[in-house]
């Protein structure tokens, strides 16, 4: 007789997803947490779409770019969230072989278009920085317009065989996915079939997408830094640098867990499985948990337009009288006024 993982079957509409395998007893806890992180990146990404939205000084190419990121970030949390508290809470383990599908290509897809955007991002710093003068003439709307555009159709391209070459597999021993999502790998590995094509074509684009895009930031950062390092002195130089700070953040905390996790699944045959469950979630929740933070703390345009959606109570020390007579006392909001009798 068969258990539930080895169950056999030649024909199936839908998948199983067991969440994170070896802590189901505390998929409830484990869901709180991450359930804070999805709401955080959606206020905090709307707050980014709605301050640029309404503020038109921020109507420039940086905020523009920015405003990509933070589409991006919600599509790309929200094509999993979903499905794992459905899975933590409510034990939705089922999930169609198309809705499958759609799911691996929108991670996939969004993620490459996230990858593009700190490359245009990149891009716009070194303008900005070794081009100040001709920025408003180089990055004209028209030109961002294409750049963005190229992004998406370069994301959308290179996810495109991932769920082709998926459906493609036959699969006719089990239907039980090891993982909170349809991620790529651990679908096509219930395949009885040589996937080979399928791990290549994953390993291609992760090596040649990541490799072209860090080169294309280390160029741009570098002719960057050649430019800060002539200005004159060192307050222009910090300065200048700080106006970077928020891009580089952003990139350290997408490409160094995109990096691990990729490597880890591919060649950590010998880590625990929901050690690799638990930081390829990670790897799709912190960057659009944290872009908005720190966009929103280190960008002062931003953090200006963000503190003037909230209303500060002000208090004035009103001052009377002169010499012996003098009298002081406290006005606050709504006209109360505390003084002496």
């Amino acid at each position: 007789m068969s258990n539930s993982n080895t169950t056999e079957f030649s024909n199936f509409s839908t998948f199983i997803l067991l969440g994170i395998p070896g802590l189901e007893w505390a998929h409830v806890w484990i869901a709180i947490p991450f359930c804070t992180m999805y709401v955080i990146t959606i206020l905090g990404n709307f707050t980014i779409l709605y301050i640029v939205k309404r503020e038109r000084t921020l109507h420039e190419p940086m905020y523009y770019f920015l405003c990509m990121l933070a589409i991006t970030d919600l599509v790309l949390s929200t094509s999993t969230m979903p499905t794992m508290l459905s899975i933590f809470w409510f034990k939705s383990r089922e999930i169609s072989f198309s809705a499958c599908f759609t799911q691996m290509y929108f991670v996939h897809t969004f993620a490459a278009i996230e990858s593009g955007i700190y490359v245009t991002m990149a891009l716009d710093r070194y303008v900005a920085i070794c081009h100040p003068l001709r920025h408003s003439t180089i990055l004209t709307n028209r030109v961002v317009a294409k750049i963005a555009l190229a992004v998406v159709l370069r994301g959308a391209v290179l996810a495109l065989p991932y769920p082709i070459l998926a459906r493609q597999w036959p699969y006719c021993r089990t239907n039980i996915v090891p993982h909170t999502h349809c991620e790529n790998l651990r679908v096509v590995k219930l395949a009885c079939a040589d996937i080979s094509v399928s791990n290549y074509y994953g390993l291609f684009t992760l090596i040649s997408r990541i490799s072209l895009d860090v080169l294309l930031i280390t160029v741009s950062y570098t002719q960057i830094l050649r430019a800060i390092f002539r200005l004159p002195t060192k307050d222009a130089r910090l300065k200048t640098f700080g106006t970077c700070s928020s891009h580089l953040c952003a990139i350290l905390i997408f490409y160094i867990p995109a990096v691990f996790t990729s490597l880890t699944t591919r060649f950590g045959h010998n880590l625990p499985l929901h050690f690799h469950v638990l930081t390829a979630n990670l790897y799709l929740l912190l960057p659009p948990v944290l872009n908005p933070i720190i966009y929103g703390v280190r960008t002062q345009q931003i953090r200006v337009r963000l503190l003037r959606l909230f209303p500060h109570k002000r208090t004035e020390v009103v001052s009377f009288g002169s010499g012996s007579q003098f009298k002081s006392c406290v006005k606050f909001p709504g006209n109360m006024v505390l003084g002496p009798a």
